[in-house]
Parts: structure tokens; C-alpha cells; sequence
């Protein structure tokens, strides 16, 4: 299985996942999912998580759920990476003993990370102010209005600034997770814990929260589904709409709204989607030139890949491979 070796356990390591009375029970699992989990099969430097309790006492979750934790807001301390999910409600007082611990927290170097309403927390500790953020839409007019001085984002799956990332609700933050994963062990790796997840292992943080179309019927998804799974075996050839219609029986315009209706997305733009997830796959895992992960990707040349490479995962392809740690891999021969 494929691994990336590091030299040293990097801080972000270590994972404390917030718990409080009232909690979000799916948010708090999908935390618990990503960084608690026991995966031996990717060796001893995966994550190592704690529960900490934002207060004392007994503390319940959505469901009747009791929950037991690690420790208090002093673990906080040891904290590289910390998790708050979905807050217990939008105008819920947040006590200044957690703004005041994750401020210093942040102020240590720990990446701070929110889930769906969690977003309310991180403002009120003061720590997105004149940052880009996002929520729940649900939420995105009493952010707005509540914290002015925040560049709020509606819309988008999930906004990331390096040391403060903040995710929409519920299946967003899985996502946000997944981008975590992928920036901390790489593509292989994020792909692995995804397989186990049965999820797609890449939603890029620009993608819409919502579909503006209703969802397709399952007709037309069992129609378009096996196409999206040959598109993704052949992204080195180029795809003419027209053909692509045509192998599906849909007229053009037909085409182009069910397969929007599907996937959120043009045809275009799910392709670009596509090609840029399967550069990363390449880059970390093999060790071809940028030019021959362009054409394996079909990107007409590598000046197009560098250009969409950098627009949507903010590095070059190298400067991205280096950061991985897939640098050292001998190209094929």
C-alpha cells in the first residue's frame, strides 16, 4: 500500500476533537471518523486524537448519546490540530474559557479547523476576522450580520487559509477532512481513508454547497453514472459534448443539464475536476516528469496543467510534490 515516509511526527499530528453539551452528533463522528480511527494499515504516524470537553460536567449529544472524554481545555496544549464541530446553536453564548484557550492555541501554531455552525466559535474567539469563512447556508445571513468582519464565502464547501480552515454543514466537513488528510500524507493516502468511506476522495473547496437543479431520477443517474466512470479511465483522451451525448442517447442540451443535475457541474468543469485530483494521484505517487503527468491527465501541454494545477491547489505541480515528500520517487522507465 502506498505510504509516504516522514523524517519527524510533524505537530498537526495530534488531533483534539472539541466536545461540549448539546453537541452535533454527526459533525463530532465525522471528526472522529477521519483523525480516531485506527488505521494500521498506513503505519504508526497517522493521527493521534483526543476528546476534550469544552465544559464540566456530563455532557450529552444530539440523540441522548452520553458522551466520555480525555480531558479538559488543558489539552488543548498539546494540540497541533483542533476540531470544532458543528456549534450547539447559531446564537449560542460561547464561553470566553474556549475563545481564550483556542486564541492561545493559535497563537502556539495549532491549526484550527471548524465544521458546519463550529464557524460561530472560531468568530467569537475572534480568530476570522478578515479572513474568508464558510457555513451552513443556513447559517450564512447570521455569520454575516453577527461578524461583519468577516469576508464571508456563500456557497463554498469549505475555505482553507493554512492555519484556519472552516467547512459548510454536515458531508462538507468530511471533505474538509479529506483536504486535511491529502495536505498532510498526500493524494494516496486521502484516497485510502475515501475507499474506506466510500466516498469521493476530492471535492474541491470551490464547489457549490447546493445544487441549483433538482437531483436527477435514478433513471438518469444509472443512465449518465457509467459514462463518469469511463470519463475517469480516459482523461488522456479529449471528449467532444456531442459524442458524449450521443453515447448516452440525450440530445446536447439535454446532456449538458442532466449531467449538471448529476454532478453539480458542467461537463467542462467536472472534467477539469478530474484531471487536476488525478495530477495530484500522480504526482505523489509516481515519479513521471510534469509533462507526462500533463498528457496522462489531458491536459494539452504542461504550461495548461501548471496553470489550472496552481489555480485550484494554490502551489505548482513541483513545489506540490515536494511538499508531499514524493520528490525522491524514480520516474518510470
Amino acid at each position: 500500500m502506498p505510504k509516504q515516509t516522514r523524517t519527524a511526527d510533524p505537530p498537526n499530528r495530534t488531533v483534539a476533537i472539541l466536545a461540549y453539551d448539546g453537541l452535533c452528533t454527526f459533525e463530532f463522528g465525522i471528526a472522529v471518523e477521519v483523525f480516531a480511527l485506527p488505521r494500521p494499515e498506513l503505519g504508526p504516524d497517522w493521527y493521534r486524537s483526543m476528546v476534550v470537553a469544552v465544559e464540566p460536567g456530563p455532557l450529552s449529544a444530539t440523540g441522548g448519546i452520553r458522551m466520555s472524554v480525555d480531558g479538559d481545555l488543558s489539552l488543548l496544549e498539546e494540540a497541533g490540530t483542533i476540531i470544532v464541530p458543528g456549534w450547539r446553536a447559531a446564537g449560542a453564548p460561547v464561553p470566553e474559557s474556549l475563545c481564550l484557550a483556542l486564541r492561545a492555541a493559535h497563537d502556539r501554531g495549532a491549526r484550527l479547523v471548524s465544521i458546519c455552525s463550529g464557524a460561530f466559535v472560531l468568530a467569537a474567539a475572534g480568530l476570522l476576522a478578515g479572513r474568508d469563512a464558510t457555513t451552513h447556508w443556513r447559517y450564512e445571513a447570521i455569520l454575516a450580520e453577527r461578524h461583519p468582519d468577516i469576508r464571508y464565502r456563500p456557497g463554498l464547501l469549505y475555505v482553507d487559509h493554512g492555519d484556519v480552515l472552516t467547512s459548510a454543514g454536515s458531508a462538507a466537513g468530511l471533505d474538509l477532512c479529506l483536504h486535511i488528510v491529502r495536505k498532510d500524507f498526500g493524494a494516496a493516502i486521502a484516497n485510502q481513508v475515501a475507499q474506506r468511506l466510500v466516498l469521493s476522495s476530492h471535492r474541491d473547496g470551490a464547489q457549490k454547497q447546493m445544487l441549483d437543479r433538482p437531483v436527477p431520477t435514478e433513471h438518469e443517474g444509472r443512465r449518465l453514472s457509467p459514462l463518469l466512470d469511463r470519463l475517469r479511465q480516459e482523461l488522456d483522451r479529449d471528449h467532444a459534448l456531442r459524442d458524449l451525448a450521443d453515447s448516452v442517447g440525450m440530445s446536447l442540451r439535454t446532456f449538458i443539464r442532466r449531467f449538471q443535475d448529476l454532478t453539480g457541474l458542467s461537463p467542462g468543469e467536472w472534467l477539469l475536476r478530474e484531471r487536476v485530483a488525478r495530477a495530484e494521484q500522480l504526482l505523489t505517487e509516481t515519479g513521471a516528469s510534469v509533462e507526462d503527468v500533463a498528457t496522462a491527465c489531458g491536459f494539452p501541454t504542461a504550461a495548461a496543467l501548471r496553470y489550472h494545477f496552481r489555480n485550484r491547489i494554490g502551489v505548482a505541480p513541483a513545489r506540490y510534490r515536494r511538499d508531499q515528500g514524493a520528490d525522491a520517487l524514480t520516474p518510470p522507465r
